[in-house]
């Protein structure tokens, strides 16, 4: 049975007015993203991939055309809406890390759950268990000064992971980090998709968009291409 499709996306645009002139950073993008999938989206300065990745994350909302997140239509919701379907659907790793800079490991891993009203003992069990799929049960009460950057960023990702979300939404996640570093997160990201996470990576960098399974190209607002560069298999 083929996969359930995750994110779908039919004559999505999205117009910016600037001054006297219209900015169409996205010109009818039409896509489909599987449960476990492994998705790079790629383009040039200016392609749209940044708005793309704004809209697949609910960060905005499109001028016009349809996107649909695990068969929720999201197009038309308002901002309240938009949150709680982020914090429910979509793990976010950014370039920049984004912990707060006073909390533990531990803590900054919570953050998603305290907004969704789970109970202190549920939250810091989950926080606990995504902090060593990650590879820091030895890490939890450090803070972010205290860790390297290769940490912080799989502090990142296990507060992304911690609300078993149905896309992990990474934007260069690697823009950071030495390459040495960057290809750890890269195997980690490895790891999380052949447990099931469905992935999706945002980047300029073609080394990285070589570790993902499918690759997206976008000038000028549309999909140049959709190359499938590696079959994922399931036993």
């Amino acid at each position: 049975m083929q996969n359930a499709v995750i994110i779908k996306t039919e004559s999505l645009t999205k117009e910016y007015v600037l001054g006297a002139e219209t900015i169409r950073a996205l010109r009818g993008v039409d896509l489909e993203i599987r449960k476990n999938e492994y998705v790079a989206i790629m383009g040039p300065s200016g392609s749209g991939k940044s708005t793309l990745m704004n809209l697949l994350g609910c960060l905005d909302t499109p001028t016009a055309g349809q996107y649909w997140l695990n068969s929720t239509a999201v197009a038309g919701m308002v901002d309240d809406e938009l949150a709680a379907i982020r914090n429910r659907e979509i793990g976010f790793v950014f370039q920049t890390f984004n912990l707060l800079p006073r909390a533990t490991a531990l803590h900054n891993v919570e953050l998603p759950l305290i907004y969704g009203g789970v109970a202190a003992k549920e939250r810091r069990e989950k926080a606990r268990h995504v902090l060593g799929l990650v590879g820091l049960a030895d890490r939890m009460e450090h803070r972010p000064a205290e860790l390297s950057g290769g940490q912080r960023q799989r502090v990142a990702v296990a507060r992304a992971l911690v609300n078993d979300p149905a896309i992990l939404l990474a934007d260069e996640p690697t823009g950071n980090l030495d390459s040495q570093t960057g290809a750890e997160i890269m195997g980690l990201f490895e790891e999380l998709h052949s447990t099931g996470q469905t992935i999706v990576i945002v980047t300029h960098e073609h080394d990285i968009a070589e570790h993902a399974h499918r690759r997206i190209t976008l000038r000028d607002g549309l999909v140049e291409t959709d190359i499938l560069q590696r079959q994922t298999v399931r036993a």
